[in-house]
């Protein structure tokens, strides 16, 4: 029977059994300090960072919960939770020497076999001989044993922070690395504990610093102390630091829309204003500032740019949209006394508006018209002329792309709105804002009397300024956005600038989706094949020298090109399938190209796939497809008196009668009701390869029925290149 001592000192040891494990996992935080950022590297290098932090890590067989960066104009943060505190095991297989290769007859290893052992650290003897398709060869097979995370995060971390790339980068000490700006300190904490990593000369510790200014009254110069990622974000916040800048988002919208209220006004939202001042501040504080109501007769576009380009200050405007002369401004500073702040940033703005007067009473003085002439003195690039020259080049196809879409009224509409088109380009207030290009024009226009269908279309001209803004609304500014981008594509295309890679330093793609979008959207039916042509010979008229062929591929190819933004759009705008965009613009007339056309054809033929007998009939399309391609007949005339079995018969009147159901619904643009037509042919397609053997002896029977299945094939390839969708069973 057990004494009492001996039963005390069995539940003893009973408790520390139940004493709770130390946890699986840990986390990291990881800081780098920096001189202040240009705002527009703030969100792509934190995009980086959480992308390359993932990848290492699974590379280095560490398991974690969740990876997260923030960011402000100081400082790029990863914090990284539920990380695992050793790396996961894992077995390294390399395959080596033959064995014949590896071993002499006596079996004894050769010098192969031994320096391949010893190139993976493992005995000769430890080396396996296994059997794969080219015979018997050796593996060296190596259990690799995980290490504590954070040895492994000390290795690794540095190299993560030296593949950081920005726009552009510096070197600031005798290190020669590079980064947007100087590194000034590093915190990097696995667990609460420092890890003695070092990038450019900085030594990592657990010390962190707070605002430039508000941080100053709270902690020393040498920074404060961090011990976890909760702890971090709590001391930075004391420290005058909002780091998460979804934080700071919710916070400046919500001080605009208080202030826009005060103000009895409402915001001009602008998302790209709206990212300025999220990375531009670490404790955002907005304040209701106003300018001079006089100021309001410019228009409201001159003093939005400049509140917006010069000082980063929001626009407010009314119920019916028109500007108040107030303005919101989003600082990185808390004083008592806010008024010397919004004093000085008024005082800023008014010089600013003064000046945009100016140049805009200036500018009136002088026509549009009277402006052309010195567009001979501007060079719009060096192999392709003047502006001038730019200019005569639009004029030419506007007319052309005016004619192919309207009357004599049009034409003359977008000749006038083209011979004008570039003239802003000479104002004071474009060279001040580029970004005014075209709306200044369009109100200049307007000032010296020219028609409203002219000023819309210099003024719309360069819409959509990005690939998903908004499109041209008049007719007019359609065509001049087209001419003006044709011409561009087929200019740089001739001298042999051609996007390739990532480069695209003239924004060709751009320009070819925005003529993408604009003809399959507005629905305009234009050949842009003949547009093209017409570019070249514009081009060619002008002397414009073409840039030597390199051999490989000739000439380069727009229509080519164009069609790849035909992908683009196709994919990202409405989800079409890669193989249903390649089976319609492989068949395409380049000679007579239709983008809407295109375009109706591949979304009737996506809404056809998703039935339960297109991928049947596919299979049978491609059999009837692959036979008349690889086999050789000659190609007469389909005889019905050649016919052995009745399922010939039959397919043959069904490809007759079907000819006509399909001519006329392709005749009225009805692509559903044309490949309705397709689909019904599917029974008799696949009762012919059931009864009919392709192949007969008779030489006459076998070329009828290769006719015959080729009188299938024309029928399907005049609507697409079936051949390129893909389906199971082909």
């Amino acid at each position: 029977m057990p004494t009492k001592k001996t039963m005390t000192k069995t539940a003893s040891r009973s408790k520390v059994a139940k004493a709770p494990k130390a946890p699986a996992t840990t986390e990291l935080l990881l800081e780098i300090g920096t001189e202040e950022l240009p705002y527009q590297f703030v969100a792509p290098a934190m995009r980086a960072l959480q992308q390359s932090a993932e990848t290492l890590l699974k590379d280095l067989r560490l398991t974690y919960g969740t990876v997260r960066t923030m960011g402000t104009p100081r400082r790029l943060v990863l914090l990284i939770e539920g990380l695992a505190r050793q790396q996961a095991s894992a077995v390294k297989e390399a395959m080596g020497p033959s064995k014949a290769v590896a071993f002499d007859q006596n079996g004894q290893p050769t010098r192969a076999a031994v320096g391949f052992a010893a190139g993976h650290g493992i005995p000769v003897e430890d080396l396996q001989v296994r059997q794969t398709p080219k015979g018997e060869y050796l593996f060296a097979v190596k259990q690799e044993k995980g290490q504590a995370v954070a040895a492994v995060l000390t290795q690794a971390l540095p190299q993560l922070l030296g593949k950081l790339s920005f726009p552009k980068a510096m070197h600031w000490n005798q290190t020669g690395v590079r980064f947007a700006r100087p590194v000034r300190w590093l915190v990097a904490l696995c667990g609460g504990k420092v890890l003695p990593i070092q990038f450019a000369t900085i030594k990592a510790g657990n010390l962190s610093h707070g605002h430039r200014v508000l941080g100053a009254k709270v902690s020393s110069p040498k920074g404060f102390a961090v011990k976890s990622i909760a702890h971090y974000l709590k001391e930075t916040e004391r420290h005058g630091v909002i780091v998460d800048q979804e934080r700071r988002r919710a916070m400046i919208l919500d001080q605009l829309a208080s202030l826009a209220k005060s103000a009895r006004g409402h915001l001009h939202q602008d998302d790209d204003l709206l990212e300025q001042a999220v990375y531009m501040v670490e404790s955002p504080l907005t304040i209701l500032g106003s300018f001079k109501p006089h100021y309001l007769s410019l228009p409201k576009e001159i003093l939005m740019t400049s509140m917006k380009e010069h000082q980063g200050y929001f626009s407010l405007v009314d119920q019916k949209g028109a500007l108040l002369p107030n303005f919101l401004a989003v600082t990185n500073m808390k004083l008592s006394n806010m008024q010397l702040i919004r004093e000085g940033n008024e005082r800023v703005l008014a010089a600013r508006l003064a000046d945009a007067k100016f140049f805009f009473d200036e500018d009136r003085k002088t026509s549009l018209v009277d402006r052309v002439a010195k567009q001979l003195a501007v060079t719009f690039h060096q192999k392709l002329g003047s502006l001038h020259q730019k200019t005569q080049r639009v004029v030419a196809m506007a007319a052309h792309v005016a004619g192919q879409l309207g009357d004599d009224r049009l034409v003359q509409d977008c000749r006038r709105a083209a011979e004008l088109s570039k003239a802003d380009l000479l104002t004071g207030i474009v060279g001040e804002f580029p970004t005014l290009q075209g709306l200044m024009g369009g109100e200049y226009a307007k000032h010296d009397g020219e028609s409203p269908v002219v000023s819309a279309a210099i003024r719309e001209q360069y819409m959509p300024r990005a690939m998903e803004g908004e499109l041209p609304e008049s007719l007019a500014g359609k065509v001049l956005s087209l001419a003006d981008r044709l011409d561009s594509i087929a200019g740089f295309f001739l001298v042999g600038m051609v996007p390739s890679g990532s480069e695209d330093p003239f924004a060709l793609r751009r320009h070819a989706t925005a003529i993408v979008r604009i003809v399959i959207e507005s629905k305009l039916r234009l050949n842009l094949a003949q547009a093209v042509r017409t570019a070249q010979e514009v081009l060619s008229a002008q002397d414009v020298i073409a840039a030597p062929q390199t051999g490989k591929g000739g000439t380069p190819d727009i229509i080519g090109f164009l069609f790849e933004r035909v992908r683009f759009y196709g994919k990202s705008a409405h989800q079409v399938r890669d193989d249903v965009m390649e089976a319609v613009l492989k068949s395409a007339d380049r000679q007579t190209l239709d983008l809407t056309d295109l375009f109706d054809k591949m979304k009737a033929l996506q809404q056809i796939t998703v039935r339960a007998e297109f991928d049947p009939l596919i299979v049978g399309f491609k059999r009837a497809h692959r036979l008349t391609e690889k086999e050789q007949w000659d190609r007469k005339p389909v005889e019905s008196g050649l016919f052995r079995e009745g399922a010939e018969s039959a397919l043959h009147q069904t490809v007759q009668s079907s000819q006509q159901d399909y001519a006329a619904a392709m005749r009225g643009g009805q692509y559903g009701q044309a490949l309705d037509v397709l689909v019904r042919m599917k029974g008799p397609i696949d009762d012919f390869f059931n009864a009919v053997m392709v192949n007969a002896d008779d030489p006459a029977v076998r070329g009828n029925r290769l006719s015959l299945l080729k009188s299938v094939d024309d029928l399907f390839m005049s609507f697409a290149d079936f051949s390129q969708i893909m389906v199971q069973g082909t």
